[in-house]
């Protein structure tokens, strides 16, 4: 069976529950061997936002993912020079496992923008699969989209979760807001968030 590799990629300030349930639901139902968690310093998305430090990410990240073996901090886009274009991160994947499959893990926003991104065309011939992470009751017309990028719908495998209403932009506003933000993080991480003082504004 050929080993299947799943890419997620992210921001992740901070990484939450909601990320880990909809990572773990998309290693089950899409059968990846592995899943890498590929940290953005800033994402193409995102420019014009502040995002925290890399340092503190990383550190979060890796402490949420601590307790999973098959989920992997992943540094293919902290080695490259920005912008890091998740086009770019796919073919040096696909170099280093040449014998692999590639699963590209996606919101379904990220989806519906995606043929806005660096070298779509590319980046849909790239993957074996795109998993699409969606609530219950989402929905995606993936025929208006396949007619922006074609060949986008035979690629989508969507994986269903269970309906969180939790967002790093959320527990960012609670901290700052000095709101309980406990049960929204591993424990690790809501640890860190407080002992380095995050989100708090001051």
């Amino acid at each position: 069976m050929t080993p299947n590799i799943g890419l997620f990629g992210g921001t992740f300030d901070p990484p939450h529950l909601g990320h880990l349930i909809l990572a773990s639901e998309a290693r089950q139902q899409l059968q990846l061997t592995r899943l890498l968690w590929a940290l953005t310093p800033v994402s193409p998305h995102k420019v014009g936002n502040l995002i925290t430090e890399t340092r503190h990410r990383i550190e979060m990240l890796k402490l949420a993912l601590a307790d999973e073996p098959a989920f992997e901090f992943s540094t293919l886009e902290l080695d490259r020079p920005a912008p890091q274009y998740t086009i770019e991160t796919l073919e040096i994947l696909q170099r280093q496992n040449p014998a692999s499959d590639l699963t590209l893990l996606l919101g379904a926003d990220s989806l519906r923008g995606l043929h806005t991104w660096h070298r779509p065309a590319d980046l849909v011939r790239a993957c074996r699969a795109i998993g699409v992470m969606r609530r219950p009751g989402e929905s995606v017309h993936l025929d208006a989209l396949d007619a922006i990028l074609p060949g986008l719908a035979e690629k989508v495998r969507f994986v269903d979760a269970p309906l969180l209403e939790i967002s790093s932009r959320e527990i960012r506003r609670r901290v700052k807001e000095g709101l309980e933000f406990r049960y929204f993080v591993p424990r690790a991480v809501y640890e860190y968030i407080r002992e380095h003082r995050l989100y708090e504004g001051k």
